[in-house]
């Protein structure tokens, strides 16, 4: 049976809300913070690990493992325990696809059974069938599916192991070109079991044979560690939702320590150097750990996004671009369609823009500040409707201060200046905290085409003087 991956022609219920309860991370012009996914729906103490659950567009890699699960219903998708949880997350690092699915796949009731769902199937890539968990009265709990593909994991790594063991003896007992072949086999199973697979590098060369490329340690599964690991990740994240900014980055680099192999805390730290305390240097170091690393889609999407609207605000723009599109690619964040919706609309082009707009709305509908954000678009139409429309979905989020850039674009572009320049004011002054951050997004107010009726004015020149200069301001600003 072939592996059935997932297109998304085929999952209508549940493919355009994968992140349906994730709040859009607030700030200027798209967003950050929080590890690049805040949550609404969840408590905040359950958003640290979000399973990067997502529709799989293409065949899974050989040799992998796929789980797809079948919720019962939208509700059971958007309050199901199956959505946070460290364990799934880290195999997620390992070659262990989350896939969300539903019955209208192709020879569905071969492949789930006739389990009423919600149904969770642990495959192979090329679609063999290794073990179900089955939910009752529509309720799936996560324990059971973390139990079924650790069992799977263990029992293989066991196999593994002896497998190395065995070529060892083999080695030693002079039959060199077995021993080669039977390591190398475990060596391209790195990305499933890390561990071996570097014990197997080593006695590779041993033999003289050199294998290149990193070999980084699985992360540690131990459940109390864990336990801390996570305790000291909702202790960053209460901190930086209250604004505690030092505090927030002493508990994620305290999360990491514990363990380094984990993407988790790396994402987070790396969100709060980058977007919350501007202090780009270590946020660059911290994302292409993250790149560098084994990492579960969703880190390697923040880090790419990351590093691209970095990219993109030190002048390199094509490179930043395609980072940000890499970024989408790996996992769909509303943070980084947003952001890709701004490059656009600063490059002129309404119709990617829009597009991207939309997107990021789709992920999350009912969001304030993706409300807030689609309407600073919408008030750049020449109908005089919808900028009285987007003027409406600003005044029932004025006092919603994570969005007080977009609210400002509004009012700008319905020509409501002084609205606009107090919105600008209390984003810098009243909601950032810092001047390494203030000055890049003073900067990108002053190239934002959101902006544009504003760039000769001497209040605005004024208010954006602390702007940090990397970018080429626009002609109206006194561009030669």
């Amino acid at each position: 049976m072939k592996a059935p991956f997932l297109r998304p022609a085929i999952t209508p219920l549940f493919v355009l809300l994968l992140v349906a309860d994730a709040l859009a991370t607030c700030g200027g012009g798209g967003g950050g913070g929080t590890g690049g996914m805040g949550s609404g729906a969840m408590g905040a103490e359950e958003v640290v690990y979000q399973v990067p659950w997502q529709a799989i567009k293409t065949p899974p890699p050989a040799g992998s493992l796929v789980l797809y699960w079948y919720p019962a219903s939208q509700n059971e998708w958007e309050k199901s325990s199956l959505r946070n949880s460290r364990t799934l997350s880290v195999y997620a690092q390992q070659c262990v696809t989350m896939a969300v699915a539903n019955r209208e796949m192709p020879n569905v009731e071969t492949f789930i059974g006739t389990g009423k769902p919600p149904v969770v199937v642990l495959a192979q890539a090329d679609g063999k069938i290794i073990g179900r968990a089955e939910g009752t009265d529509g309720k799936l709990n996560v324990s059971v599916v973390e139990k079924l593909v650790e069992g799977e994991m263990k029992q293989r790594e066991s196999a593994i192991k002896t497998q190395l063991k065995d070529a060892k003896d083999t080695a030693k007992k002079g039959d060199k070109a077995a021993a080669i072949v039977s390591l190398k086999a475990i060596v391209e199973q790195k990305c499933l079991f890390p561990n071996p697979a570097k014990d197997a590098a080593g006695e590779l060369k041993k033999l003289g044979v050199a294998i290149g490329g990193e070999f980084y340690p699985a992360a540690n599964l131990d459940r109390s560690l864990g336990a801390e690991v996570e305790h000291q990740m909702m202790l960053g994240l209460a901190a930086e939702s209250q604004d505690r900014y030092p505090e927030a980055e002493k508990r994620y680099a305290a999360a990491l320590k514990l363990d380094p192999s984990d993407p988790a805390p790396r994402r987070y730290l790396g969100e709060v150097y980058r977007h919350q305390l501007g202090d780009w240097d270590k946020a660059r170091v911290v994302f292409d750990a993250i790149l560098a690393r084994p990492s579960d889609p969703l880190s390697r999407a923040v880090a790419l996004h990351g590093l691209g609207k970095m990219t993109i605000h030190d002048g390199n723009f094509p490179k930043g671009l395609s980072m940000m599109e890499a970024s989408v690619a790996a996992f769909p964040l509303p943070l980084a369609f947003r952001n890709l919706a701004v490059y656009w609309h600063s490059e002129g082009d309404r119709v990617k823009a829009a597009a991207y707009t939309k997107q990021a709305l789709a992920l999350d509908p009912a969001d304030p500040f993706n409300l807030v954000f689609a309407a600073a678009f919408q008030a750049g139409d020449t109908s005089a409707a919808a900028k009285a429309e987007a003027v409406k979905v600003a005044k029932a989020n004025d006092n919603l201060m994570c969005a007080s850039y977009n609210l400002a674009a509004i009012y700008a572009q319905a020509g409501q200046k002084d609205r606009a320049v107090a919105m600008l004011k209390r984003h810098f002054f009243d909601y950032e905290r810092y001047d390494a951050v203030r000055s890049k997004e003073m900067m990108e107010a002053r190239v934002d085409a959101v902006f544009s009726s504003l760039f000769a004015d001497p209040t605005f020149v004024s208010l954006t003087s602390g702007a940090d200069g990397k970018l080429p301001l626009p002609k109206k600003m006194g561009r030669r």
